[in-house]
């Protein structure tokens, strides 16, 4: 793993809303802690509703994760732009993110801890 950068299973049960929808619920997040960045919650795939995401043509690199792939949210309301990113095919050093999706916090997009 990167010097500066460090996984971790993430305490407790972690949910991602919406516009008000429940997008996913998971007891098998992970945090990710990057220099001085605030911690990220990633969340594995299988516990996402993936039907409410739509994949993106944008991406954007990483030295130390690789190539972020990413998704918009689709709600009732509104489409939440580039709002999810995944790393498919992570460096080495932090292959424990790969097959999990982080989210932008934002108006009405919420990570919180149950």
């Amino acid at each position: 793993m990167s010097d500066d950068i460090t996984i971790r299973p993430a305490e407790g049960t972690w949910v991602v809303r919406a516009g008000g929808a429940v997008l996913g619920e998971s007891a098998d997040a992970l945090e990710l802690s990057e220099g001085n960045l605030a911690p990220v919650i990633y969340f594995p795939r299988k516990d996402i509703a993936m039907a409410l995401l739509d994949r993106t043509d944008t991406t954007t690199e990483c030295p130390k994760k690789g190539t972020a792939n990413y998704y918009s949210i689709m709600s009732k309301s509104r489409t939440y732009e580039d709002a999810v990113w995944t790393y498919e095919d992570p460096k080495e050093s932090v292959a424990r993110i790969k097959d999990y999706l982080a989210f932008y916090t934002q108006d009405e997009v919420m990570v919180e801890q149950l």
